[in-house]
């Protein structure tokens, strides 16, 4: 569909950052920990983990768990983390009173900020969900009494200094080349879009001087050229939600003016504002508003809910998602699995001892096979998207608030600019699938389609 405008947020949708940011805030706040709020020197030995945890895990605050919850509420069984190492299913359920499910319009807010249960959306989380798992575990292996609600709060705190004291963003600064990844994907997809009349902007919560030498690095000193709009510390989701803060202009120093802000012209900078007075300023309204952001709440949940803005979600774990999945090991054992457990199905309704005999050995390998797809993924969560044969919270919170999604904004460049996005038809529990509606949407590549015809 075409768009009369583009928007973009900055960190992780234009600017991609490597593995090694990550290591730098993690190091940084666990040093923290021990040096300002007085944690045990044992936590230094624990160096980053950079395949422990995955983005949309929940943290039960209270309990210190850490977990992946699928779209209905429940907790994938396997998937609960106290520390480094996981609890057994048996001490789950008794956690939780006899079952997996977790009531989190009870326990969690909208935005998954708790109070109970905190949901670690962005992938900045990734250090802190490890620094979490690391303390629970400093903690429990050497047998020290301590409140994890406590831990959680220092944790948190220890986190955010990174970010509030500007530690990032003098770290990238000075080694750009070291921490920002795929610069020139940003210059063609930008160039691409200009080329063709688009009109662009750009809101950001980080500061014009981090934003500047980013994009002047990827894009070139006239980046600010190819935007109509560009606004800076913007206060996301506040930004969306509140009409209180007017919009600041930055002089050609980075200082704030004083003056009345009437229009937005191109060519200045902008701080705060907010989104009322944006869409006053700007008319650019409802679905042909293209807006793409990685924070499934901060960046797009408000626009797609309230504003009717269409949104893209960044999201940099699905190319390495999707090269697994078009593994040889994965379609095959995927569509053992799926034949496995339509013969499962079947067999329950025999009763003599030889069947229910089959039935068990085939229950066994179909709860081996699970293991084995989601360990291919991550040996402790699996994929961001799947909770076996259901989609993740994540997943579930990604289709609502996003009508596009993908590996980063590079991928724009693949399709004609008129190129139109058509859903998915995915069968309902009562409709019988249609290998049709499979080979209509490109997943032709799946084995043993004739041989299995007959399991459906």
């Amino acid at each position: 569909t075409l768009f009369r405008s583009n928007g973009f947020d900055y960190d992780y949708t234009l600017a991609l950052y490597s593995n090694a940011l990550h290591s730098m805030i993690y190091n940084t706040a666990r040093d923290s920990l021990v040096e300002q709020y007085k944690y045990p020197e044992g936590l230094r030995k624990y160096e980053y983990l950079p395949n422990f945890a995955i983005r949309g895990l929940h943290y039960d605050i209270p309990k210190g768990l850490l977990m992946k919850i699928d779209a209905f509420h429940y907790i994938q069984l396997g998937t609960v983390y106290r520390g480094l190492k996981p609890v057994p299913d048996e001490e789950v359920m008794d956690l939780y009173q006899g079952t997996h499910h977790i009531p989190l319009h009870q326990v969690s807010g909208f935005y998954g900020k708790g109070p109970a249960v905190k949901q670690f959306m962005d992938i900045f989380s990734l250090p802190e969900m490890t620094l979490l798992a690391v303390a629970n575990d400093f903690f429990v292996n050497n047998k020290i009494d301590y409140d994890p609600i406590h831990l959680y709060k220092d944790v948190s705190d220890a986190i955010r200094d990174v970010h509030v004291k500007g530690y990032m963003y003098q770290w990238i600064m000075q080694d750009l080349e070291k921490y920002i990844s795929r610069g020139q994907e940003t210059y063609s997809v930008l160039h691409l879009l200009a080329s063709q009349g688009k009109k662009m902007f750009l809101i950001t919560n980080s500061p014009f001087s981090f934003v500047d030498k980013g994009m002047q690095y990827m894009v070139g000193k006239d980046w600010r050229d190819l935007f109509n709009v560009v606004i800076v510390q913007a206060d996301k989701p506040n930004f969306f939600n509140d009409c209180i803060k007017p919009f600041r202009r930055l002089d050609e120093n980075g200082d704030l003016c004083w003056d009345r802000i009437k229009e937005l012209e191109k060519g200045h900078v902008y701080k705060q504002g907010n989104l009322v007075d944006f869409l006053k300023l700007t008319g650019w309204r409802g679905s042909k508003v293209l807006y793409f952001g990685d924070h499934l709440y901060s960046d797009l949940a408000d626009l797609m809910l309230r504003h009717g803005w269409r949104t893209g979600a960044i999201v940099p774990e699905l190319e390495v998602e999707t090269r697994i999945v078009n593994t040889e090991q994965y379609t095959h054992s995927l569509t053992w699995l799926q034949a496995l457990t339509g013969l499962v199905e079947r067999m329950q309704m025999f009763k003599d001892p030889e069947c229910q005999q089959v039935l068990h050995e085939w229950k066994k390998e179909r709860l081996e096979l699970r293991a084995l797809t989601k360990n291919l993924f991550n040996p402790q969560f699996g994929s961001i998207f799947r909770t076996n044969h259901n989609p993740t919270y994540f997943s579930r919170r990604l289709c609502r608030f996003s009508d596009l999604y993908m590996g980063s904004v590079s991928c724009l460049t693949n399709y004609d600019l008129t190129y139109t996005f058509f859903p998915r038809r995915t069968p309902l529990q009562h409709e019988a699938p249609l290998w049709m509606d499979q080979l209509c949407t490109g997943c032709m590549k799946t084995p043993f389609l004739e041989e299995m015809a007959h399991i459906r």
